[in-house]
């Protein structure tokens, strides 16, 4: 089982523990995850999230090779921008869900890409790029040596604006910019996991505890409240924004057309998998992601979708109790034809059916979703 170089930290701030993509990972501090989500949406949350990895594509050739793979147009991105992106196979089922960023050029010897990947994806996706890239595309993976954490919340911006040296709250969302903190080289990406405002940080591992520490002074100082947020508030995060979790929402046999996410699949492109989206486009899905609300019971994975009939429809992907909207939710396949909002169905929670209604995804919205001009 691995950790990552903050577990010590995590283990003296009193964390619980527990099994994630190969991680002895924290799932909640003292305060519980209830108030950690709330922290988020209030203030400043930090997330040890240096179990994602990241891999680093360069080499003549390397951005048309990675555009062959991926669902979205990433050949008009900028450099120093960044996109949103899918790794499918053949069939249209979802490999990985990916950050993808534009590094700026090295000239002769072509783009350089910095792709963040999920920490159970890690080897397979690498395995992948090897396998489907020509010779001369190089692949690094360098989630060794390159520690992670993002930092999210409505004030999370304003913190960073404090120490950076330079304003990040003047470059746009979706985009990454080299800076130095307490003398430590940091990559600073406008991107995030939660719905709200924020930045994740790249940065030397051999510096991790430090950055980690120094943040929490610098917030203190500022009189911005921050705390640390372990993975279950994380989970709900995401979830109330409608953002998947690989393995849930999405996987190897759910499509990016059946979670809702045609959004990132640019059709005027070849990728892998195009051909077999366009097929079930046009036969019509026979399932889609929704959201439900239920009364009388926690929905989890695996729970059954019945119909007022009491005839089974789908099943529940993921579910929770979400603290923004004080709803049990769950996400669920179902068929289309019980998608429309305010449709009334049941979930059957250890054998017994308690009652639930579709409502509109998702429960919260992004907070760059609200503001004009803001990019998804």
């Amino acid at each position: 089982m691995k950790t990552t170089l903050l577990h010590s930290w995590h283990e003296a701030a009193g964390a619980r523990f527990a099994l994630f993509a190969g991680f002895d990972m924290p799932i909640q501090y003292p305060t519980g995850a209830v108030e950690e989500h709330r922290l988020c949406r209030r203030s400043v949350g930090l997330f040890d999230i240096d179990h994602m990895g990241q891999v680093v594509i360069s080499g003549k050739g390397s951005g048309e090779a990675l555009s062959k793979l991926v669902s979205a147009a990433i050949l008009d991105m900028k450099p120093q921008e960044a996109r949103y992106a899918l790794l499918l196979n053949e069939a249209g089922g979802v490999i990985d869900d990916l950050f993808i960023y534009r590094a700026d050029s090295t000239g002769s010897s072509g783009d350089r890409w910095m792709v963040v990947v999920n920490a159970g994806n890690r080897e397979t996706d690498v395995a992948y790029f090897q396998d489907q890239f020509p010779r001369g595309v190089s692949i690094e993976d360098i989630s060794a040596e390159t520690y992670m954490i993002a930092v999210q919340g409505p004030r999370a911006v304003e913190l960073l604006d404090t120490l950076s040296g330079k304003a990040v709250s003047a470059f746009p969302r979706a985009h990454i910019q080299a800076t130095v903190i307490n003398g430590i080289a940091v990559l600073i990406g406008r991107t995030g996991y939660t719905g709200e405002d924020g930045v994740e940080l790249f940065y030397d591992s051999g510096k991790a505890t430090e950055l980690w520490e120094y943040l929490f002074l610098r917030a203190k100082a500022a009189g911005i409240e921050a705390g640390p947020v372990g993975l279950a508030a994380r989970d709900s995060l995401r979830f109330e924004a409608g953002m998947p979790l690989h393995g849930h929402e999405i996987s190897p046999i759910i499509t990016p057309l059946e979670a809702g996410l045609s959004w990132a699949c640019d059709f005027t492109k070849p990728f892998m998998g195009k051909e077999a989206l366009l097929a079930q486009k046009a036969a019509g899905l026979t399932r889609k992601l929704l959201t439900l609300n239920l009364t009388g019971g926690v929905p989890r994975e695996g729970y059954p979708v019945l119909n007022r009939e009491g005839e089974e429809i789908g099943c529940c992907v993921a579910g929770m109790f979400c603290p923004s909207t004080g709803t049990y939710s769950a996400n669920a396949l179902v068929s289309p034809a019980y998608a429309q909002a305010g449709t009334k169905l049941q979930v059957r929670i250890r054998g017994n059916p308690k009652d639930a209604v579709v409502v509109p995804r998702p429960l919260y919205t992004p907070v760059y979703k609200r503001n004009k001009g803001a990019c998804q």
